[in-house]
């Protein structure tokens, strides 16, 4: 198992939406974390599984104090809220001023994040949405301890050359001067979000770009631009959000992910936990995924258990939040 981050170099790409859709569909159980600290969204966008809004104290803002005494991975799971429609978040700060509270304590939090895969009780992925890391952000000290860093970028030409310079930069900074990922080195790949009809030949071009400007970066897929599917995962639009382009596009990337990088992951985990085997293979988890009944309005996934996708949980599109 595995943290991955998610993150932008500018603007608004929609880092959150992305992170949201990933985790919604993810093949494992896992852990959405709102680490962007400038704020997270979800609170204000989201229900909790019993069906009033999420508590805003408990999250990222409730385990700094917890992380100053030390912070074991399983305690994680006491700042956690479950979304209605299953999907464990912790929840981001209220703003950016809160941020002042987690000082020198991203480095803890990335090992705690990256440990949970190995908890003998409830083990999960991390799927950590860190927000614009231009200027001196530091959620890049979580960069470290992830096994994969993604950067969302849409297609417009500066945006394109923000996010190669960005890839080249940051690659370079995670392998000590190198752009090629070394062992236990996050690798840097790049989310587009891109038009469904364009996608797979600008994805072929920007990987190109990528691997022309020896940025040591990948294009790993392409989420589709999809305005309706993204007000139905934020819960302000109805529909069967399952059957939306963006998670459709969603479960696409993460097979891809799980295809190149799935196997590794779990060798990890296996070898730090051999006497707690992961007892589901990755294309029984991918089936349940796709296949598995719905859930009902505040019935969450528990602890021990593999979490239920956001999207089964509603399809009336207020399974999980999104926002920028």
């Amino acid at each position: 198992m595995a943290l991955i981050a998610l993150a932008a170099d500018k603007g608004s790409p929609g880092v959150t939406t992305a992170a949201v859709a990933l985790a919604a569909v993810w093949p494992r159980r896992v852990l959405l974390a709102e680490t962007d600290p400038a704020g997270g969204d979800l609170v204000y966008r989201s229900a909790a599984a019993h069906g009033g809004p999420l508590n805003p104290n408990t999250g990222m803002l409730s385990i700094a104090a917890t992380a100053r005494r030390g912070l074991v991975p399983d305690q994680l799971w006491d700042h956690v809220q479950p979304l209605s429609g299953g999907l464990e978040v912790l929840v981001g700060l209220g703003n950016s001023e809160q941020a002042a509270g987690l000082a020198g304590l991203w480095p803890t939090l990335g090992r705690a994040f990256a440990s949970l895969a190995d908890s003998p009780h409830a083990a999960a992925d991390v799927v950590a949405d860190c927000g614009r890391i231009s200027g001196d952000t530091p959620a890049v000290e979580l960069f470290p301890h992830a096994s994969l860093v993604l950067l969302v970028s849409r297609t417009e030409p500066e945006a394109l050359a923000r996010v190669r310079d960005r890839a080249a930069a940051l690659a370079g900074k995670l392998n000590g001067g190198s752009r090629v990922a070394g062992p236990g080195s996050p690798m840097v790949g790049v989310v587009l979000i891109a038009d469904t009809g364009s996608a797979a030949k600008l994805a072929s071009q920007v990987n190109d770009m990528l691997v022309h400007a020896q940025t040591g970066a990948r294009v790993v897929g392409t989420l589709a631009d999809d305005p309706a599917g993204a007000e139905q995962l934020a819960g302000r639009r109805r529909g069967r959000l399952d059957k939306s382009l963006l998670i459709r596009t969603a479960r696409k990337v993460t097979a891809d992910l799980y295809q190149q990088y799935g196997a590794a992951w779990t060798a990890s985990a296996h070898a730090a936990r051999p006497q707690q085997p992961h007892q589901s293979q990755q294309g029984q988890y991918a089936q349940q995924a796709h296949h598995a009944p719905q859930t009902q309005p505040g019935q969450a996934g528990q602890p021990g258990q593999p979490g239920q996708s956001a999207v089964q949980g509603r399809s009336d599109g207020r399974a999980a939040g999104a926002g920028r």
